[in-house]
């Protein structure tokens, strides 16, 4: 199963990137989201029939 994290900006999706399991993307996420505060309002994990696994929001 792929996993995607998912970058979100004021004005919709940023970024894609696919991982190979769960564990891989929301480890990416977490460790990425604080250095990509600039522009960046929130990350999604999602799988790849589009349910949401994890999400973060935080003010930009």
């Amino acid at each position: 199963m792929v996993y995607t994290v998912s970058w979100y900006g004021k004005q919709g999706i940023v970024e894609k990137t696919p991982f190979d399991t769960e564990k891989a993307a929301r480890d990416h996420a977490l460790a990425t989201f604080p250095d990509r505060k600039s522009g960046i309002v929130a990350v999604e994990v999602r799988k790849d029939d589009g349910t949401v696994v994890f999400s973060q929001a935080g003010a930009s």
